[in-house]
């Protein structure tokens, strides 16, 4: 027994002087950082924009250098302005890394880099009018070989089916389970990749038969809002200002963009379609669609669908809350696009042009 309390004195010994050297490194590390302090005009500035910016020195070290950062790029500097050519936009974190005659430090400070100009806007002219099922709460549409895939939402009424559009028929249908909310779809691969909206997962079926092959889980973007591909990639949207890119063998989301305009960080996209390098996304609750540069997530352009709804035969029980445009398909061959809403009559094909 002595023995054993004699190695726990020498063990106690020991720890206590470890313990005061990592508070010492604590303190040392945070010290550095008041060191200095990261001096902006705003909180607020526009991609590419040229913005002053200084570095506090509390205590007069001699600095030898300093690098600013944002995403792991350096930034530009001239005449003491950084330069915002950054790629993504939103939320960011500037950093800057300072080397002085002691070590280096780093201070940082939070801003927002939002879109250079504002978005072109767009309207729309009619090249068709179609049938389309009034109890097809539309939430994804996409073309493949001239025919149209649509899935719809509600639970109780979810499904995934293969669509004649000239005549409105269904071809082919699968009912989701009941417990689920149906949400966007997107082909690639000889697949169809289909989002629910807050279970958390998504489904896998086979483009020909409609079998469901299998099923994937969410990682960061918590809900399933709409879906889309740019060849490689698949591209989806939650309900946030973030659209994400997911790896299409492995379901995994491997990057995001957010979304804004000249004005402000956008959070309203719902159903999306990637056409010429461009995403294509419906305004949740509104008779618009953004176009959206899937780089740097800047709104380009926002195309005004208001008065279509007025072509739509409304039932007795429409809601102007619920029954809002959503779902848009590109046609390649025909080079126009196909729009609708959740339970409308007609499905419109149409153009879009610059006002």
């Amino acid at each position: 027994m002595k023995l054993l309390n004699h190695c726990r004195k020498h063990s106690f010994l020991f720890i206590v002087p470890a313990i005061v050297l990592l508070s010492g490194c604590g303190d040392m590390n945070r010290k550095k950082t008041e060191l200095f302090k990261l001096k902006l005009e705003g909180k607020t500035f526009k991609q590419n924009d040229r913005v002053a910016v200084a570095i506090g020195n509390t205590e007069n070290k001699e600095i030898k250098s300093i690098i600013y950062t944002i995403d792991g790029q350096t930034l530009p500097v001239s005449d003491g302005k950084i330069y915002l050519a950054i790629k993504k936009l939103g939320e960011k974190t500037l950093n800057a890394t300072i080397t002085y005659d002691e070590g280096k430090a780093t201070v940082s400070k939070n801003i927002r880099v939002l879109a250079p100009r504002p978005p072109e806007v767009y309207t729309y002219e009619i090249v068709a009018e179609y049938p389309h099922d009034d109890r097809a709460y539309t939430q994804g549409l996409e073309f493949h070989n001239d025919t149209l895939y649509e899935s719809t939402g509600k639970k109780d009424r979810s499904s995934l089916r293969k669509v004649d559009y000239k005549s409105g028929e269904v071809l082919q249908k699968v009912a989701m389970d009941g417990t689920v909310f149906g949400e966007g779809i997107t082909i690639l691969n000889e697949k169809i990749f289909m989002l629910t909206w807050q279970s958390n997962k998504g489904f896998i079926y086979d483009l020909t038969t409609l079998e469901k092959l299998d099923n994937f889980q969410y990682g960061e973007s918590k809900q399933g809002w709409g879906f889309a591909n740019d060849g490689k990639r698949l591209i989806k949207s939650d309900g946030t200002e973030k659209i994400w890119f997911l790896n299409p063998e492995t379901l995994v989301e491997e990057d995001f963009i957010q979304i804004v305009t000249n004005k402000s960080i956008f959070n309203r996209a719902n159903e999306l379609e990637y056409v010429n390098g461009k995403i294509y996304a419906n305004v949740y609750q509104r008779p618009g669609i953004m176009i959206i540069d899937p780089t740097s997530g800047a709104i380009e352009g926002a195309v005004n669908f208001g008065g279509l709804d007025k072509k739509v035969t409304k039932s007795d029980t429409w809601n102007e809350s619920e029954n809002v445009l959503n779902g848009i398909a590109y046609h390649p061959e025909r080079k126009t696009f196909f729009v609708t809403g959740k339970d409308w009559d007609k499905l419109f094909e149409v153009n879009i042009i610059k006002k």
